[in-house]
């Protein structure tokens, strides 16, 4: 396959998967924020929203201060903001158009009207700002529709498997970033207890906003049966392979799908990736929190990075 088109295929899924995950992140801001709290964990917890994208700073250079409008506004039709839900939405569309002739009809068509609605939506006067969590919901539906039409329409080549390596790269990354944030926003670094031996009275709340934003709390109660734990919350969401948000379920389909599209160059993109795999596969759960989640997903995060250079300077259109 030609590097430009697996570029395009690569970057499409990643713009879409990050669409979801922003409206997914901003739909549980928001129905948290809508519950009893002090004005400063309201504030702290959109701050922690812009730290999980790394935009604070762009986000401080047009907005004096924090506030839930402001930030909807500046995640959601920003297109300044290349994070944002109309600027990803905007690349998902483009990368798709210029590999036309590749995609099936359904996935282009699929796309685009995703690109067209949303706009659409964003235009009706006062519907967003009437009801933020049905756009939220919107796009998460348009981005789950995409994935089913690339798996049930696409042949299963190395278009396809460019694709999914796009999709579960950006899907590792996320998880990570919200597990950090959100931990930190309560314990600072985790290590399994809390520094005075009890949780915040938020726990329940906070916890089952964190497993809704990643489609994990009938799961959690499913597998675990009991209250809400940090630790287990945590496990879930890293170690789990049968939890499809997991950072150990993104790995398998990173590395399982970087085998089917291997060239003599990726042999060491490869290795990295399977290694990281690895140690989730075998990883303990009270081991990582030993060490301190933050700096265990800190480290992850470096090493996502990494394996995503690599696949770009493997496969993809030299920067």
């Amino acid at each position: 396959m030609l590097s430009r088109t697996a570029d395009h295929l690569f970057w499409m899924s990643r713009y879409m998967e990050r669409a979801e995950n922003t409206a997914r992140m901003l739909d549980v801001n928001y129905q948290t924020s809508l519950l009893p709290q002090s004005v400063d964990r309201a504030e702290q917890g959109w701050a922690g929203l812009l730290s999980i994208s790394e935009l604070t700073q762009s986000f401080a250079r047009k907005h004096a201060e924090v506030t839930p409008a402001a930030v909807m506004d500046f995640m959601v039709r920003d297109a300044s903001n290349p994070s944002s839900i109309v600027s990803c939405l905007h690349a998902a569309r483009e990368n798709a158009r210029a590999v036309r002739g590749t995609l099936t009809t359904e996935l282009f068509e699929t796309t685009n009207q995703t690109w067209l609605e949303f706009n659409r939506l964003l235009r009706d006067n006062g519907t967003f700002e009437r009801d933020p969590a049905a756009l939220f919901e919107w796009v998460k539906f348009r981005s789950h529709l995409s994935r089913g039409v690339s798996v049930g329409t696409m042949l299963q080549d190395e278009s396809l498997h460019f694709i999914r390596i796009g999709t579960f790269l950006e899907r590792a990354d996320n998880t990570a970033r919200l597990l950090d944030v959100k931990f930190q926003h309560l314990a600072g670094d985790y290590f399994g207890t809390w520094a005075d031996d009890s949780a915040p009275e938020v726990d329940f709340y906070h916890w089952s906003a964190i497993l809704r934003s990643v489609s994990g709390f009938e799961i959690y109660r499913k597998v675990y049966r009991n209250v809400i734990r940090p630790d287990k919350v945590a496990n879930l969401l890293i170690l789990r392979p049968d939890m499809p948000r997991s950072l150990a379920a993104c790995m398998n389909e990173v590395v399982h799908n970087l085998d089917l599209v291997a060239n003599e160059q990726s042999t060491e993109t490869r290795r990295r990736a399977g290694r990281l795999r690895a140690d989730l596969q075998f990883g303990r759960i009270d081991e990582i929190l030993a060490t301190g989640l933050h700096a265990y997903l800190t480290q992850f995060l470096d090493r996502v990075n990494d394996i995503g250079a690599g696949i770009s300077r493997d496969f993809l259109v030299p920067v």
